[in-house]
């Protein structure tokens, strides 16, 4: 698949199934990652990569971030974040290690790692995997780095749950670029 291709046809599955990608295939992905934009090469992108019992362990993680920090938590909501690692058979947590620099601002370094993910996402894409980006309670804050046993420099921007698409794919829509496009001449 050529890289226009890839970039067009990418799409966030509906169902993530096993199998994960293999060691040698993450070590591609991570590398390609890694190439992503990054002022003064502070290199501020950092993963956890999660496949097996780690699923457990992150599910527990969710469960416990719930009960003490979401007011009005029901059983239901508690299941479904008990079981949210386990829509995939691999999840990256995408962490974003903020150094003060001069030059390079907080926004900067999160943006590199934002990169960083798209290039991940294309990159399993092209080894024929499926990824989401998810963010929701688990993500964007700073309660949940004690969680994860984190530095508080560090920012959580996201899941990405990783797997082979299964079932039926979403129908990606036909854009207008002229809706999201102003020429200047």
């Amino acid at each position: 698949m050529n890289a226009i291709e890839n970039i067009l046809k990418r799409n966030s599955p509906r169902e993530l199934v096993a199998p994960h990608p293999t060691e040698e295939e993450m070590n591609l992905v991570f590398n390609c990652a890694l190439r992503a934009p990054d002022h003064a090469w502070l290199r501020p992108s950092r993963f956890i990569q999660v496949t097996g019992d780690g699923l457990v362990k992150l599910s527990e993680i969710f469960q416990d971030f719930a009960r003490e920090n979401i007011n009005d938590l029901t059983d239901i909501t508690l299941e479904k974040y008990k079981n949210a690692p386990f829509r995939a058979p691999m999840v990256i947590i995408v962490i974003s290690n903020i150094r003060i620099h001069p030059k390079v601002p907080e926004v900067e370094q999160l943006l590199s790692t934002s990169a960083a993910t798209q290039n991940i996402l294309l990159a399993l894409h092209a080894l024929g995997y499926g990824g989401i980006w998810r963010t929701g309670k688990f993500a964007l804050n700073e309660i949940i780095l004690k969680y994860l046993g984190l530095d508080q420099n560090q920012r959580v921007l996201g899941y990405l749950y990783v797997g082979k698409a299964s079932g039926r794919q979403k129908k990606l829509p036909k854009l207008d670029i002229s809706q999201f496009v102003k020429k200047w001449s």
